[in-house]
């Protein structure tokens, strides 16, 4: 199998989707209940994931996911978004254009990225910015 060609396509729509995910941010900046913007985020994440599992992008699958879960929970209305909590999520998009900028670079899948994982993490108490709903 030519990873090469799998990395290349990964590469080109991971670089679409994290467009994608910066400009839903910047418009949920503006209007932090835009449901469109928070679907977009969602979906984007979704994509990544999938794609870095697919090429066992492990580092890359873990933030993702979490990424996603917190938008879900944004989406869900199980938790709230305030301006700490956008900056949450700037914070793992930085993280995820940094870890596809690795694969772009060297070709080959970035080192965890332990902190920033738990950053996103669901579990425990939630970051300030991101408090679940009363």
């Amino acid at each position: 199998m030519d990873m090469g060609k799998y990395r290349a396509v990964f590469l080109e729509e991971a670089t679409e989707h994290l467009a994608e995910m910066s400009r839903a941010l910047l418009e949920l900046e503006k209007d932090p209940g835009c449901a469109e913007s928070v679907d977009v985020l969602f979906r984007m994440a979704h994509s990544i994931k999938g794609m870095a599992a697919s090429l066992e992008y492990a580092s890359i699958t873990d933030i993702s996911h979490r990424f996603e879960d917190r938008v879900q929970a944004v989406r869900s209305g199980d938790v709230q978004l305030d301006a700490a909590g956008l900056a949450l999520l700037f914070r793992g998009l930085e993280g995820l254009e940094r870890m596809v900028g690795s694969v772009r670079r060297s070709g080959m899948p970035p080192p965890p990225e332990p902190e920033l994982a738990a950053v996103l993490a669901l579990t425990g108490n939630p970051p300030e910015g991101t408090q679940k709903k009363a």
